[in-house]
């Protein structure tokens, strides 16, 4: 990788040197994965967990990635902070999964004790240690920083890495206006994809493949035209509540059941009144559809924001991306979410939220950690199994001997590129300052957007 500029960059094997390019071996090679362990995840904001996992004070949980582990805890007033997951006399794990910490940590091995704070309170038999390994605060547990954001709460092993917003701009502000932080969780499944974790993560960062691999969300069947056929209202109502209906069906919530009651109930009253005109149709079927879902939820007493006034403002997208690991794709009321973790070159845990709006005094129950179901369990809801049937497909062709790189779309894959360059920017060693501009190049809306200049 040749990264022009003051900062001396540290060499990147398998670098995208070309943007439109990307070197198989970055899916597949031992020693690249180790050099992403070492210099892109402890310096990346990481969610750690949902907040809702740890609703109460002293509620904590582990977080793990690659050979790490960290416990978030939630504080009396309810913030956030969390520790490296490992008692400072021998090593031991404190936390795995979940645990409560009011009365803080004890060390299963030989019963040091530590407060909800991290401090060390107790040292059995503290006399026989010399004074040097019992030096005040370096006894402590050490802190990892932490911030919550979103409905979740978000670690960093790297002290200069700059605020958690900073580095999630601009799908921070975007997200902010979805009320993302209202949204709790309906169900959360785990999958082990036999495939790298980039791959993973680019399976679902553009539209090119939709037609062929998800033929029920088509975009021409949803606006009801066929060739030549003149524009008809009740096809083009009709061909939406279809498309709804898979959104809901084969997302498993992605479009919520109730708002596609909803819209069911809003075409009774309208597919016979719509303009005939396509773009005054659809114009006025979009409006009128988030104007009552927003009404419907408003009712009753859910945190919804004003989808018509989203629309307007262009912030009605339907895929965010917070580098490097995390999605929210909200639709109406309700959103998915998704998180990559990598297990291995080529083995990615990735997670699935369904998420929905509580409405006043509905008390949702605290979610419980899946066990991961395999790529083909037929338990998969249909668009997800149907991405899942082409990750290890291609994972294994990255192996032929004739394959040697990804040919990437300017227009259509840019994210792709994007995104891999930035990790090459973070596997360089290169500054935050210089960072930061290609995390905001990267973070929002991924598709369709062309390849970018990330400043190196």
């Amino acid at each position: 990788m040749a990264v022009a500029g003051r900062n001396r960059a540290l060499p990147v094997p398998h670098a995208v040197e070309r943007p439109d390019r990307v070197p198989k071996a970055r899916y597949l090679d031992a020693d690249f994965h180790r050099l992403e362990t070492e210099r892109l995840w402890p310096r990346v904001w990481q969610m750690a967990c949902r907040l809702e996992e740890i609703p109460r004070p002293h509620d904590c949980v582990e977080y793990t990635f690659g050979d790490q582990s960290v416990v978030v805890v939630r504080t009396a007033d309810l913030g956030v902070r969390a520790f490296q997951n490992a008692c400072r006399h021998r090593g031991v794990k404190l936390v795995q999964g979940r645990a409560t910490c009011e009365q803080g940590f004890v060390c299963p091995f030989h019963g040091w004790c530590y407060d909800a704070g991290g401090r060390n309170t107790h040292v059995p038999r503290a006399g026989t240690f010399d004074p040097h390994n019992l030096e005040t605060g370096d006894i402590d547990l050490v802190p990892v920083r932490c911030e919550a954001w979103g409905g979740c709460a978000w670690i960093n092993l790297d002290d200069g890495a700059p605020p958690l917003r900073d580095c999630l701009e601009p799908a921070a502000s975007a997200l902010d206006e979805w009320k993302v932080e209202s949204l709790r969780t309906e169900w959360w499944y785990a999958c082990r994809l036999p495939v790298n974790w980039k791959l993973a993560i680019e399976a679902f960062v553009e539209a090119y493949h939709v037609p062929e691999t998800h033929p029920q969300l088509r975009i021409p069947t949803r606006y009801g035209r066929r060739d030549g056929a003149p524009f008809d209202p009740r096809a083009f109502v009709d061909a939406d509540l279809r498309y709804l209906r898979a959104m809901s069906e084969g997302m498993g919530g992605m479009v919520h059941a109730q708002d596609v009651r909803v819209a069911e109930g809003l075409a009774a009253d309208l597919r016979d009144s719509l303009p005939a005109d396509p773009d005054a149709a659809t114009a006025t079927w979009n409006r009128e559809l988030n104007r009552a879902v927003t009404r419907h939820h408003r009712a009753r007493g859910a945190d919804v924001p004003d989808l018509e006034d989203l629309a307007a403002r262009g912030l009605a997208l339907e895929f965010f991306h917070c580098f490097p690991h995390w999605f929210v794709l909200p639709m109406y009321s309700s959103a998915s979410s998704y998180r990559f973790r990598p297990l291995g070159p080529e083995e990615t845990l990735m997670e699935i939220w369904s998420l929905t709006r509580p409405g006043a005094g509905e008390e949702r129950p605290r979610p419980e950690p899946p066990e991961p179901w395999e790529h083909d369990d037929p338990r998969w809801p249909p668009i997800p199994a149907q991405d899942f049937s082409n990750l290890p497909r291609q994972q294994q062709g990255l192996h032929t001997h004739g394959f040697r790189f990804m040919r990437l779309s300017r227009d259509l894959e840019g994210h792709v590129s994007n995104f891999e360059r930035t990790i090459d920017g973070f596997l360089a060693g290169l500054p935050h300052e210089r960072l930061l501009p290609a995390l905001h190049a990267v973070n929002g809306y991924p598709f369709d957007k062309p390849v970018l200049d990330l400043g190196w």
